[in-house]
C-alpha cells in the first residue's frame, strides 16, 4: 500500500541517496508539446539538500527540455522517480516544482559544493543545477519491476568531458540540437554558456 510522506527523511533519504539511478519527469503547459522523462545516473550527482529540496546537476550530453520546461513561464512542473531492482520492491516519486540555477547564479558555487567532489570532477560539462521543491512525497510498491543487479558506474562521460576546455564545452553545446530551445520552441540554455564561477 502506497503511503504519502511529510518530508524526505530516515529510511525514505536513505533510500533515495543508495539508488544508482532515477527519472526526471516533466511537460510543457501546451496540450500538444512534448513530455520529457529522462533517465539519471552518476553516483553523487544528486544530494537531499533538507526535508523538502533536492538537487542535482545537470551535465551536457543531451538535449535541454528539461530546462527549457522549468524555465517556461508559469510552468515549472516536475517529478523525480527512483525505483529499487534490488531488495525490498520500492517505488518512491517526489512531486514538486523546479528550477534551472545557470553558472551565472549566485547561488551557483555554494550549491555546487554541496556535492561530492569525486562526483563532478568534470565540473566543464555542468550546464545547471536543477533544484526541486517537494510538493509531494510518495511511495508504492515496486512489486512489477525486475531483479537486476548493479554492477558499476560508467566512466565514459566523465572521460570524455574531462578531455575539454570550457570553450571546447560551449562549442559542443552550439553544435548540438534543442540546447538553445526545445522541441517545441521554448528557450532551454542561454548559448554561450556564462563561464563557471572562479574557483
Amino acid at each position: 500500500m502506497g503511503k504519502t510522506y511529510e518530508r524526505i527523511e530516515g529510511r525514505l533519504r536513505a533510500f533515495i541517496e543508495a539508488q544508482p539511478v532515477y527519472f526526471t519527469a516533466t511537460a510543457p503547459l501546451s496540450g500538444d508539446g512534448h513530455v520529457n522523462l529522462s533517465p539519471k545516473g552518476r553516483k553523487g550527482t544528486l544530494v537531499v539538500l533538507d526535508e523538502l529540496t533536492l538537487a542535482y546537476v545537470d551535465f551536457g550530453g543531451s538535449s535541454a527540455e528539461t530546462i527549457a520546461h522549468l524555465r517556461e513561464p508559469g510552468n515549472g512542473r516536475i517529478t523525480l522517480m527512483w525505483t529499487s531492482f534490488s531488495g525490498p520492491p520500492t517505488v518512491v516519486r517526489v512531486h514538486g516544482t523546479g528550477e534551472a540555477v545557470l553558472r551565472d547564479d549566485p547561488r551557483w558555487p555554494e550549491l555546487f559544493a554541496r556535492f561530492p567532489e569525486e562526483a563532478v570532477k568534470d565540473q566543464i560539462s555542468a550546464r545547471a543545477i536543477v533544484l526541486v521543491h517537494a510538493q509531494r512525497v510518495s511511495d508504492s510498491c515496486g512489486f512489477a519491476v525486475p531483479v537486476m543487479e548493479y554492477r558499476e558506474e560508467r566512466s565514459l562521460h566523465a572521460d570524455y568531458f574531462n578531455r575539454k576546455t570550457d570553450e571546447e564545452f560551449n562549442a559542443y553545446c552550439e553544435g548540438k540540437d534543442h540546447i538553445a530551445t526545445s522541441l517545441d520552441g521554448l528557450p532551454a540554455l542561454p548559448l554561450p554558456l556564462p563561464p563557471l564561477p572562479a574557483e
